[in-house]
């Protein structure tokens, strides 16, 4: 008999067993039911023809510092707030992170539903952009990821200076051709190859039509000028990758003491100066004023930048998807900007 009402409807008898069905306890957790909440937050990816959910999330910390099972939890928690794009590359944890997010897909079954970026020429079984190893890469990855196609296809320029511009975007014209690449983006391309590669589509080659390269509050460097200039006029829809600068955006380690002496360490401790204190000040004071996390602060700069679409996010847990989702909703006023750039100096 249940207490105040609660569990008090009859039983019924299971048809298959014929013992009485246990009501669900009054502390379950309410199945949620229809589309996620973010499902209707989409923006164009540029020219690739795909609409994403306007927070990218990146498979760099899979198979590296996160396990299978933790990964798909991951996975999983940026689906339920609407995410639908995935990036990763073939070189991260040496293609462990693409098995892991393959395994997820495969399960779950969302493959249809998702858009998946993956980076390449990075994998030392089949470095570089050549036409052999393009190829090779690209078959490798689709194995990985237990796909038959790549949405956007990212070139990683930084991992071969060598082959030419247009013998690459002629192997990738043949893979678009055979259905294994739906669209093509760069990383690591100078300003002058990004119009390189725009004289080239005017000859009947692929377009370059999305754009990752490291840019946050306080790496705006490699992006700002010429990059920025071109990626605009050409109308790339730009996925910046390193968003939180190696996590220390996030707040949670803001001293020398906490880090770790390894290379995740040295990269948080090379941001540990009077511009990072400055900067993390800056946006605990606009998170605390908008009632969100620092993280959140960061994203929503990041997503008041004209030529960005989507950040890319490398997360450790299903929490810090809760707290970075909250910078896609957030407005920054320009005193916010203002107050940033002041900082960022």
């Amino acid at each position: 008999m249940g207490f105040f009402g609660v569990g008090t409807s009859p039983t019924q008898a299971s048809p298959q067993t014929g013992t009485p069905a246990v009501s669900d306890h009054p502390s379950a957790p309410i199945p949620v039911q229809g589309a996620p909440l973010g499902a209707a937050i989409r923006v164009p990816l540029g020219e690739t023809g795909f609409e994403v959910f306007p927070l990218i999330l990146g498979g760099a910390e899979f198979g590296w510092h996160i396990d299978m099972a933790a990964a798909h939890g991951i996975l999983d928690a940026h689906r339920e707030r609407g995410g639908n794009a995935v990036h990763t590359s073939d070189g991260y944890a040496a293609g462990r992170s693409e098995h892991i997010i393959g395994q997820w897909l495969h399960r779950r079954g969302t493959r249809d539903t998702t858009v998946l970026g993956v980076r390449v020429g990075t994998n030392p079984d089949h470095s570089g952009l050549g036409p052999v190893n393009l190829i090779r890469a690209v078959e490798a990855s689709l194995t990985r990821l237990q796909t038959d196609r790549i949405d956007v296809l990212y070139l990683d320029a930084t991992s071969d200076r060598v082959t030419a511009l247009e013998d690459t975007l002629a192997t990738a014209e043949w893979l678009i051709e055979a259905g294994k690449v739906r669209a093509l983006g760069s990383l690591g391309h100078t300003a002058a190859q990004l119009v390189e590669a725009r004289i080239l589509a005017s000859a009947g080659y692929p377009r370059l039509t999305a754009l990752d390269v490291p840019y946050n509050v306080l790496r705006q460097t490699e992006y700002d000028g010429d990059l920025r200039l071109v990626a605009g006029a050409q109308g790339i829809a730009v996925t910046p990758s390193q968003a939180l600068e190696h996590g220390y955006l996030a707040g949670a380690v803001r001293s020398r003491a906490g880090v770790a002496d390894s290379v995740r360490g040295s990269q948080l401790a090379a941001a540990m100066n009077r511009r990072g204190t400055r900067t993390l000040r800056a946006l605990d004071r606009i998170g605390a004023e908008l009632s969100i996390p620092t993280s959140a602060v960061a994203i929503a700069w990041l997503r008041a930048q004209r030529t960005v679409v989507a950040p890319i996010v490398n997360v450790y847990a299903v929490s810090h998807v809760d707290e970075l989702v909250q910078g896609i909703g957030a407005r920054l006023s320009r005193a916010h900007l203002a107050e940033i750039a002041r900082a960022a100096q």
